[in-house]
């Protein structure tokens, strides 16, 4: 069979989506297409179980003509939205639709009421495909780096520790979704260890502010790595401590231990870190018994009432002493 998984976007969803892509390919050893944004395909592209990966830089229907030469016996909506949706119709195949949750997801922000199943998203992608009889596999996430494309190669491979370091990744799309640079500051400067700081072109002001204060053993490569490369130093960190962003489920893939830190979202929305059956390597530090908490199922650039205390009340020293007991 020839099948087309879609999703557009991001990081963290798309890496999400890699048990689905293995299981497919492995157990009912489909011919495998992904398409997805033009941004996101060189996440795609490394992995062995694609057969072939279609982009579009803006507007889907760009494609939308190959696609359809391609007469597919599935399609696989994994974005499930408005666009996917439009496709689906154009190319007017079989397909399946994952249960996105969204009203369940409403009434949990918006009154507080709890209707969300206890599943992993992961678990929601995978029953697209069980009338295929194919099951998830118990292995985890996938996540390939092409050789020659980790830090080692990089411009930036010296500052990188010989010892165990602790990769502190920054970023997140959403303010809220972020620690203050203030807290962030008053962890760094409480480890010993090395730390290397991680984020994008957004976080650096913020690693260079953090690097200056907090001490010589931080080392801030924030903007200076390309993705591969910063996902090769979570590959070789001793331990990983990361927001709610694509990093975390990159480190989840390569069975990192994780300390991953919630402000504005919630693990229960189903994408907190995704482990191989039987392993369980993240803490999750977060405020129970907020009343305003989740605020949104994405994330503000401030928080809506002013106080961040989803955030502000983390305890530095609690943060300290997960990544001191998952060093050990």
């Amino acid at each position: 069979m020839k099948a087309l998984i879609l999703r557009f976007s991001s990081i963290g969803d798309i890496v999400l989506t890699t048990p689905v892509i293995r299981c497919l390919k492995q157990q009912a050893g489909a011919e495998v297409h992904f398409l997805s944004k033009q941004a996101f395909k060189n996440i795609l592209t490394p992995n062995p179980y694609i057969d072939r990966v279609f982009s579009f830089q803006k507007n889907v229907s760009e494609v939308i003509p190959a696609l359809k030469s391609e007469q597919y016996d599935l399609v696989i909506d994994l974005h499930h939205n408005l666009r996917s949706r439009w496709v689906r119709r154009q190319l007017d195949r079989p397909s399946r639709a994952f249960k996105k949750l969204n009203f369940e997801k409403w009434l949990l922000v918006n009154t507080g009421i709890d209707r969300l199943p206890d599943m992993h998203i992961v678990q929601r992608y995978m029953a697209t495909v069980a009338h295929l009889g194919v099951q998830y596999d118990g292995k985890g996430l996938d996540f390939f780096i092409p050789e020659g494309s980790d830090w080692r190669h990089s411009e930036q491979a010296d500052k990188i520790p010989a010892t165990p370091y602790i990769a502190f990744v920054l970023g997140a799309t959403h303010a809220t979704k972020r620690l203050p640079e203030e807290k962030i500051m008053d962890i760094c400067s409480q480890l010993q260890q090395p730390i290397v700081l991680l984020g994008g072109k957004s976080e650096i002001e913020t690693g260079s502010r953090v690097a200056l204060a907090a001490g010589t053993q931080v080392i801030d490569l924030c903007g200076k790595l390309s993705l591969y490369e910063s996902a090769s130093v979570v590959r070789d960190a001793a331990v990983v401590l990361t927001h709610d962003t694509g990093l975390m489920h990159i480190a989840a893939a390569f069975q990192k231990t994780i300390v991953s830190v919630w402000g504005n979202t919630v693990p229960k929305f189903g994408m907190y870190p995704f482990y191989p059956t039987g392993m369980q390597r993240n803490t999750s530090l977060e405020v129970l018994g907020l009343s305003c908490r989740p605020c949104s199922k994405i994330g503000y650039d401030r928080c809506p009432k002013g106080h961040f205390k989803c955030m502000q009340d983390i305890p530095t020293r609690r943060v300290i002493e997960q990544l001191t007991i998952s060093k050990t």
